[in-house]
């Protein structure tokens, strides 16, 4: 067995350009919810639904680093696992609904639905975009993001018509994350240099969220509703929540960076 050791205070390279910012924007979302995803293994409330959500976790690992590795051919000098393990919480721009706490599983399971639909369309049109690379990763994902949004919205409509107290967590599921979901529809400067039709994505997204809402007997989203929505995580101000996820995350890397077995 052999390691070898690098510099602790090696930097990642600051020159990101729109495309290399949106693209570590996608690859931080989905680290970030895989791993909190994967804080279910082992617990998970029945055998088969624990393999389902560790199985979601790596589908959306392997998302993350084709994107890292696609982030680091175009800023150059770096590599996936330092985009991944030695870049700090304000380096990072993921979403903040996928920070959130897991909670309960009603609250994993609406954060995994809220996201994936989000993501599906996201990437329907991302596989027309004028890169050919990141067009191909989107439409090589969107297979997995289909089931993702099956398994987490059959959950939906099962907690939410279940008995009192699971429709009871579904509805404070909702009022935890609600006020982090105008984010995804909001495009900063990175973004909007992507050709993205965020408004057209919202209003697919609403009426597909409304579907499953109203099949949960939940309340359904009105869009004329105000309700504040916190934003910041894709310009790197985020919840504390982040700094301890990274904290666990990254620990073996800046402990031993640079290891190799």
């Amino acid at each position: 067995m052999e390691k070898t050791i690098q510099n602790a205070n090696s930097k990642v390279p600051p020159s990101e350009g729109f495309r290399e910012a949106y693209i570590l924007h996608l690859a931080d979302s989905s680290l970030i919810l895989s791993h909190r995803n994967s804080e279910w293994c082992g617990h998970g409330p029945v055998l088969e639904q624990d393999i389902a959500i560790t199985n979601i976790s790596l589908d959306l690992l392997g998302l993350a680093r084709n994107y890292y590795q696609y982030a680091a051919e175009l800023i150059g000098d770096t590599d996936e696992d330092k985009l991944a393990y030695l870049r700090t919480e304000r380096e990072f721009k993921n979403l903040l609904l996928v920070e959130q706490p897991n909670i309960d599983w009603a609250q994993t399971i609406l954060r995994q639905y809220l996201f994936s639909q989000f993501q599906f369309f996201l990437q329907e049109q991302l596989q027309h975009n004028d890169d050919k690379k990141l067009a191909a990763i989107a439409e090589k994902s969107q297979k997995e993001t289909r089931y993702h949004i099956r398994w987490s919205g059959e959950w939906v409509i099962r907690l939410g018509n279940g008995t009192e107290e699971s429709h009871d967590r579904m509805i404070n599921a909702i009022n935890n994350l609600w006020g982090y979901t105008g984010e995804m529809f909001i495009p900063v400067e990175y973004e909007k240099e992507a050709g993205i039709d965020y408004a057209l994505i919202k209003n697919q997204w609403e009426e597909k969220i409304n579907e499953v809402f109203s099949e949960a007997t939940l309340s359904t989203v009105d869009s004329t509703k105000k309700t504040f929505m916190h934003t910041g995580g894709k310009t790197g101000t985020h919840t504390e929540n982040l700094g301890f996820i990274l904290t666990d995350l990254q620990y073996l890397q800046r402990t031993y960076p640079g290891v190799e077995w």
